[in-house]
């Protein structure tokens, strides 16, 4: 008998021409600080790996999961220096590779500013693409006396003079954390009270062309352990069918879970959370490979 977790398979995992999947942290909050939320997202990435490597493959389809294992590599973290602007740029050079290789990056936050420099990568590219956010909030606000933040990245990438945001999808807004007006910016918005599993999953296979999709803790009903907890927001079954979905689908090219705060968790339940996430993704990319 065995009992391999994942970390028997992604500690000190390097990236070869066979990966398929990388795993890369961004332990930033500098944007959730400019944004007036409360700091310890910096500590995400580390949280979420410590959470994830304890997890088994899936023990019912075990081999397309360990299949999938198999060709992820874990590259560490980002170096994050507190200069924002240039983090995001290094992130998205780094992400700009792993897409040109053919790699789905998971990328680990951070706070939701870690969405910016995942779209960086696209830039990068000089390839479009359509954001799909798993959010609470729009995060289409201006910037702060110049500055980007946290709850700005969908407006960046909107605004960007590239071009290269062909359209931004948000789900699971709540009608108390947005305002009128940035409730109207999305392309299409939808609201948490009318978000079933169902309807996550439609919404997936109605995308039809290459997708960056993020997935802000904050969107889940009560979780503690994130920068700005709320409360009415999705179940949890309804947010990891969203993760599955994202990762089955072949638009989706890159993902981001981002704004688990450790310093706030209450006895690890959001680390948990967003390993498990992660968890999904990968049983959906599994299945994505196996058709």
């Amino acid at each position: 008998m065995t009992d391999r977790r994942l970390r028997d398979w992604l500690t000190h995992a390097p990236l070869t021409d066979a990966t398929r999947v990388a795993l890369l942290g961004f332990p930033s909050d500098e944007g959730v600080r400019r944004n007036g939320g409360r700091p310890g997202a910096a500590g995400g990435p580390a949280a979420i790996r410590e959470a994830l490597f304890t997890m088994t493959p899936d023990a019912r389809h075990p081999a397309p999961f360990v299949e999938v294992l198999n060709h992820t590599a874990d590259l560490g973290d980002v170096e994050v220096t507190g200069d924002l602007e240039a983090d995001q740029q290094r992130l998205g050079e780094t992400v700009a590779d792993l897409l040109a290789r053919g790699v789905v990056p998971i990328l680990l936050g951070g706070g939701h500013e870690t969405a910016y420099g995942h779209f960086l990568g696209y830039v990068g590219q000089g390839k479009p693409v359509h954001a799909l956010n798993w959010d609470a909030h729009a995060d289409v606000r201006p910037l702060k006396n110049g500055q980007a933040h946290s709850g700005s990245p969908f407006r960046q990438m909107l605004d960007h003079p590239s071009g290269l945001c062909t359209g931004y999808t948000v789900a699971g807004l709540l009608p108390w954390r947005v305002a009128a007006d940035h409730a109207r910016v999305p392309t299409e918005g939808v609201w948490a009270e009318d978000l079933t599993a169902d309807r996550a999953d439609r919404l997936v296979a109605s995308l039809d062309g290459p997708t960056l999709a993020t997935f802000d803790l904050d969107a889940v009903d009560a979780a503690p352990g994130v920068s700005a907890p709320g409360v009415g927001g999705l179940p949890v079954a309804v947010w990891l069918r969203a993760a599955e979905a994202c990762g089955r689908s072949p638009h989706v090219r890159s993902v981001d879970v981002v704004e688990l705060n450790p310093l706030l968790d209450l006895d690890g339940r959001s680390a948990v959370l967003a390993a498990l996430t992660v968890w999904h993704i990968l049983r959906g990319v599994a299945r994505r490979e196996t058709g």
